[in-house]
């Protein structure tokens, strides 16, 4: 396949809706505009930070809550990898590219960086899905900012809307199942908590009793 070509054809059929977004993003004011530029380009840093929270307080949940914390990070990677492979499978053209006259906010993509599926949409709501298993509240927040990285995408010019849809479904199909079974890890976070690395993993340290307890099955 030619760098020329997409699986999905000269023309996208939301075509006219990518046109009307940024026909509108053309018309905002400046300073909502370059609100939205900053988040689309450096946006996805927030959900590391969010991460990181998660982890902080998994420190006072159970172990399988702590497990899937722990493996959040890795799980956004995984859905990242997958979904760039879709990226150079399908070859779909930049609308900022395929579009002549096209409206953009940022420095539309060079040739060859491919369009469909967004990467910021999977890995945004990759994040969210990974960080409901955690946190509710989280969960939520996380959630909203996978939606707005996802419109801000469109809004800047860079993505056409159903590359952002398809994005987000991939990023939710493939977190939501491995942040469940990642649960499975529980025990060994449990062994983890009482060794070297509890202070990492527990918000209190083990009670004497526990101590205790853990020296007698040792010992028997």
């Amino acid at each position: 396949m030619s760098a020329a070509t997409s699986l999905l054809g000269p023309a996208s059929p939301d075509a006219g809706l990518y046109a009307e977004v940024t026909r509108l993003a053309r018309q905002t004011p400046d300073l909502l505009d370059d609100m939205i530029v900053l988040y689309s380009a450096v946006g996805l840093a927030l959900f590391a930070a969010v991460m990181v929270a998660a982890w902080w307080l998994a420190r006072g949940a159970g172990d399988a809550t702590m497990a899937r914390a722990l493996a959040a990070p890795v799980v956004v990677v995984a859905v990242y990898g997958v979904n760039t492979m879709l990226k150079g499978a399908v070859h779909e053209i930049r609308p900022c590219r395929a579009i002549p006259g096209s409206f953009t906010l940022e420095k539309c993509p060079s040739a060859g960086d491919w369009s469909f599926p967004s990467n910021h949409a999977a890995i945004a709501f990759a994040a969210g899905a990974a960080l409901w298993a955690v946190n509710r509240w989280l969960g939520a927040a996380g959630t909203v900012a996978a939606v707005l990285m996802a419109a801000s995408r469109v809004w800047v010019g860079v993505h056409y809307p159903h590359d952002v849809a398809v994005g987000a479904i991939v990023g939710l199909a493939l977190a939501a199942p491995l942040t469940v079974a990642v649960g499975k890890a529980s025990p060994i976070v449990r062994r983890a908590r009482g060794g070297r690395l509890r202070f990492l993993l527990s918000a209190r340290p083990p009670t004497a009793g526990a101590s205790q307890g853990r020296s007698s099955l040792e010992h028997t």
